[in-house]
């Protein structure tokens, strides 16, 4: 015997019902993956911002598709359908103005402050897009006979969703359009379609309608007026570039919440950094005064170090390895790039482009690349120093910018990395930051031939800055008990302890 139909079997169009699940799906991947360029100038691109976007998210998805059953239980979907993807849409469309506007309250970066930032700006759209796919499952079992069939197809549609949204987010709509645009499309396109569905099925809701329309002009018109920090955005960096009021000349390059760098656009031997003189007294030391050098950099952002070493090393050749094509854009308008013959800039990951280096080939090697407050993990390990060593002539040196705070877990791992590669290891700071008391940024230096302690001492004492040089049975007691960074155990972003404000 059949079983009678029930109240609800009217199924959509199967079509249209995968499409829905398909398409919903996707939008809250396609906004995972935009939540890291919203939040990035306000707490920086981390291991903790993709744990927190990614856990909120999921949590949305939970929530969502939980309660969107029940409802589909309790009320007639034909009802529900349209609103939820219209109020999706609208909460897309939010998720803008409450990232700019509550921001700047979570810079402290601590994990309890980046998940509130985050649920605040993305849950309430991801639990309601999610809920529309038990909504449609409701409305497509005509039959008990078919839920295994209907549950199937639109699961595999769903999922199929999710990965094309990340796909075409990640490898298209990062690159070709900035954040604001795109979220502000998707808001709209969702409302649109809500819009439209509620028409259809639920047929005599002009105020309803006219009330989303209006809605959803209201809130994207709210969140492209949101100012940006941003002054050009890429597919890893919010990048903006300020004059030093107190040196006209001078620019500042800000990369999400960080000084990246600073270029005297009229003196390229001006080091304005409070790290960057110590790394020019390791350079001091490569090779006789005066004669070339063959230099690497990993990491570009102002090019101040390679403007610097052509300035005063005339001759010298300087290949950087920078990640990001609108940096080093940037830093042809705005910063003075030029490069020639003896600056040139390969654009892809440093690691990948290190292996690409002839053997012996290199005099020096800067590493000077940030991923927010860390240098990449894959830049610290033993392996990526074994690379870097392969590429030292044998009296090459290796000089390297971090940045921690006490108890200077992340300093202390890779000081105890290098010591492990490199036969000579040096640290430079200052004293209270060596002792853990203060944070801030550390140089390391590493060779296989002894370094020149005394001339790098005897510059720093030139300048008064105060720094110490830290060295032999020093370095040791500085590292000891330190963990060794390799390619299976790296984790950086945790040893890595963020200072006050940051």
């Amino acid at each position: 015997m059949a079983e009678p139909p029930t109240p609800l079997a009217r199924p959509l169009h199967a079509a249209l019902a995968g499409a829905l699940v398909f398409v919903t799906s996707g939008a809250v991947l396609v906004l995972e993956i935009l939540a890291t360029r919203l939040l990035a100038p306000y707490v920086g691109l981390s291991l903790e911002t993709y744990t927190a976007i990614i856990g909120v998210v999921l949590a949305g998805i939970s929530v969502g598709t939980w309660a969107g059953g029940r409802l589909a239980d309790v009320r007639d979907p034909r009802r529900t359908l349209g609103p939820l993807v219209a109020a999706g849409g609208l909460l897309a469309l939010a998720a803008l103005p409450v990232v700019r506007s509550l921001g700047t309250f979570a810079v402290d970066g601590s994990p309890p402050a980046l998940v509130l930032l985050t649920a605040l700006s993305f849950f309430p759209a991801a639990a309601v897009l999610s809920a529309v796919a038990p909504t449609v499952v409701k409305l497509q079992l005509a039959s008990l006979k078919e839920t295994g069939r209907v549950v199937g197809r639109l699961s595999a549609l769903g999922t199929a969703g999710a990965i094309f949204g990340t796909f075409a987010t990640g490898f298209v709509l990062v690159s070709a359009l900035p954040t604001t645009p795109t979220v502000v499309a998707l808001g709209l396109a969702l409302v649109a379609l809500g819009v439209g569905l509620t028409a259809t099925l639920r047929r005599g809701s002009a105020g309803w309608l006219l009330a989303a329309a209006v809605g959803g002009l209201a809130i994207s018109g709210l969140g492209a007026a949101a100012p940006s920090p941003c002054q050009t955005e890429s597919a890893y960096f919010c990048a903006r570039v300020e004059q030093d009021r107190t040196r006209p000349s001078a620019r500042i390059l800000l990369l999400d919440t960080l000084w990246h760098a600073y270029v005297d656009l009229e003196d390229p031997s001006y080091l304005g950094l409070e790290y960057t003189p110590l790394v020019a007294d390791v350079v001091a030391t490569v090779r006789p005064p005066g004669v070339p050098i063959d230099a690497l950099h990993v990491g570009g952002g102002g090019f101040t170090l390679p403007r610097y070493l052509a300035a005063t090393r005339p001759g010298s050749r300087s290949l950087v390895l920078e990640l990001d094509p609108e940096v080093v854009r940037l830093a042809r308008e705005r910063l003075g790039l030029r490069p020639g013959p003896g600056l040139e800039v390969r654009i892809g990951d440093a690691r990948v482009g290190l292996h690409t280096q002839p053997p012996r080939s290199r005099d020096l090697v800067i590493g000077d690349a940030y991923g927010s407050l860390a240098v990449p993990w894959h830049l610290t390990t033993r392996e990526y120093l074994e690379e870097i060593e392969r590429t030292l002539r044998p009296e090459g040196v290796y000089v390297l910018n971090l940045l921690d705070y006490p108890p200077l877990g992340f300093v202390r791992a890779e000081a105890a990395t290098l010591a492990r590669v490199f036969k000579h290891t040096a640290l430079l700071a200052p004293p209270k930051r060596v002792a853990g008391v203060e944070g801030g940024n550390f140089v390391l230096a590493a060779s296989n031939r002894p370094l020149d302690l005394r001339a790098i001492r005897r510059r720093i004492d030139k300048r008064g800055d105060g720094e110490i040089v830290v060295a032999g049975s020093n370095y040791a007691s500085f590292s000891a008990g330190a963990p060794e960074l390799t390619d299976e155990y790296a984790p950086v972003d945790q040893l890595l302890t963020r200072g006050p404000g940051i």
